[in-house]
């Protein structure tokens, strides 16, 4: 399964271990919930102004987030072709966001952005929390995988 990882921000140094856990992290989200080993999905770190932008322009909230996610199996259908690519979407992350808010929640900023990732992941799967019931499915979800790869508080 392909995760292809690029980093569009400078603020928040980028290591290679932080790659090596977004990419177990999405793995691990895709084996949870039983869906395709080769399946694509990207992931982009960002800065606040870059996520706000996007925020804006996709959701028309003007400020900036943690994570956005952007699925490629919503819509309509697209066409069948022989052999297709199992292309789920990206992920979009604050990196400057992910660094305050595990400051303020008193975690690390690699559980910080282990847990945007799964979240992420799971918005391309179809999830959502949109009212109470959906938001702690998810928050059950993803702290189930965050716990199989030993990611805690």
């Amino acid at each position: 399964m392909p995760v292809l990882v690029s980093n569009l921000q400078e603020e928040v140094a980028v290591p290679d271990n932080l790659v090596n856990l977004v990419e177990k992290v999405i793995l691990e989200t895709l084996q949870y919930e039983g869906y395709s080993p080769g399946a694509e999905v990207g992931l982009i770190f960002v800065d606040d102004n870059y996520i706000q932008s996007l925020n804006a322009e996709y959701r028309g909230i003007d400020k900036p987030t943690d994570v956005l996610s952007f699925a490629l199996n919503e819509g309509e259908d697209m066409p069948q072709v022989e052999e297709a690519e199992d292309l789920l979407g990206d992920i979009v992350i604050s990196l400057p966001t992910a660094r305050r808010q595990a400051a303020a929640y008193g975690h690390s900023f690699e559980r910080e952005v282990a847990y945007l990732t799964a979240h992420g992941c799971l918005h391309l799967l179809g999830y959502d929390h949109q009212n109470e019931a959906d938001r702690q499915v998810m928050r059950q979800k993803e702290e189930a995988i965050l716990h199989r790869l030993n990611i805690s508080r």
